[in-house]
């Protein structure tokens, strides 16, 4: 292993934002990576562990040693007649994990193709799309601790598996490396095509009885219709969680806004869509020199090249306060600031 002294991070984050990290080292294994957890030379050393950097904003540099885990493998562990379980890097991208499974017919993931990031990064987020999440189809975690670099086994209980959430962005917080997950998926898929433009855009592709590798295809083409590449414009995806309101709240609002769109999570909650309120406040396709809201889909904040990290987190900030002037409804960040 290399450390590097003030490093940029900017390539290794899909906003594409300048951001030097005091230390750096890439960390190949689980050994490579507990070497340099118990190394007493960096024990008292602040870290900071950076995955796909799909998910972050760099407000600044990073005065610590920042530990870039990219270790890889797809093993398969075990399997019955209906299911397959797959021990997974961390390192992994995710969406090769995607690729993998819908070329050997292990059903459970193709809703989340083309999602950017680690599979590492995936059970923090708890990761979603058209109707799946992550928590669907995850056995277990596995991490080092940060301070002490021992091993240590989650279950999918005790990831306590939230909208966008985990017990690894609360409690446990900058405790744990994720080194790998385990997941279980079916040798006899059963499809989820009814969430979003999925049905249609299978329709649109003359797919009559889709395989997985159809559901897949179609939301590939759906992403990619209404999401840039953060090879071409920097951005991390959707910027704000789709907020949870009171049902009596929603049923209010539907009175003043009749095409307000709404998904009811239970009897007392429904789900509004971020990107309608977002352009319903004006911002879709707003611009203010190398940053802005995306054209085609408000709910992404971009960085069109040299944009600033605080210049971001300004413009969040007043989109938030609009929605709630407007609507009454507060927008949480999904995105990490740093």
């Amino acid at each position: 292993m290399q450390i590097q002294s003030n490093f940029s991070l900017r390539h290794l984050n899909t906003f594409g934002l300048e951001s030097e990290a005091r230390y750096f080292v890439e960390a190949r294994t689980i050994e490579e990576l507990t070497e340099i957890l118990l190394d007493p030379v960096w024990k008292e050393t602040a870290k900071f562990i950076l995955g796909g950097g799909s998910n972050v904003l760099f407000t600044r540099n990073v005065d610590a040693l920042v530990i870039h885990p990219v270790i890889k493998g797809i093993e398969k562990i075990k399997e019955d007649e209906d299911h397959i379980w797959l021990k997974v890097g961390g390192g992994e991208v995710w969406h090769d994990l995607v690729m993998y499974c819908v070329e050997n017919n292990y059903g459970g993931i193709e809703n989340l193709s083309l999602i950017p990031g680690t599979v590492g990064a995936a059970p923090m987020q708890n990761i979603g799309a058209y109707g799946v999440e992550i928590k669907d189809v995850i056995e277990s975690v596995e991490g080092l601790g940060v301070q002490n670099g021992q091993k240590r086994t989650f279950t999918k209980e005790e990831c306590e598996f939230g909208y966008r959430e985990s017990v690894f962005k609360r409690v446990l917080k900058d405790q744990y490396v994720i080194t790998g997950a385990t997941f279980v998926l079916n040798k006899k898929p059963v499809l989820n095509v009814g969430y979003g433009d999925v049905k249609k855009t299978l329709e649109e592709m003359n797919v009559a009885s889709p395989t997985i590798s159809d559901v897949s295809s179609a939301i590939i083409q759906i992403r990619q219709s209404k999401l840039p590449d953060p090879a071409q414009i920097g951005n991390a995806g959707s910027f704000f969680k789709n907020p949870e309101i009171p049902s009596e709240q929603f049923a209010s609002l539907k009175e003043t806004f009749p095409e307000m769109p709404g998904y009811v999570v239970s009897n007392e909650k429904v789900k509004v869509p971020a990107g309608w309120l977002i352009e319903q406040a004006g911002w879709k396709g707003y611009r203010r020199g190398a940053i802005g809201v995306h054209d085609r889909q408000a709910l992404v904040l971009v960085n069109y090249g040299g944009g600033n990290g605080n210049d971001i987190k300004a413009l969040a900030e007043e989109i938030q306060e609009s929605v709630s002037f407007k609507f009454g409804i507060a927008l949480n960040a999904e995105v990490n600031f740093i």
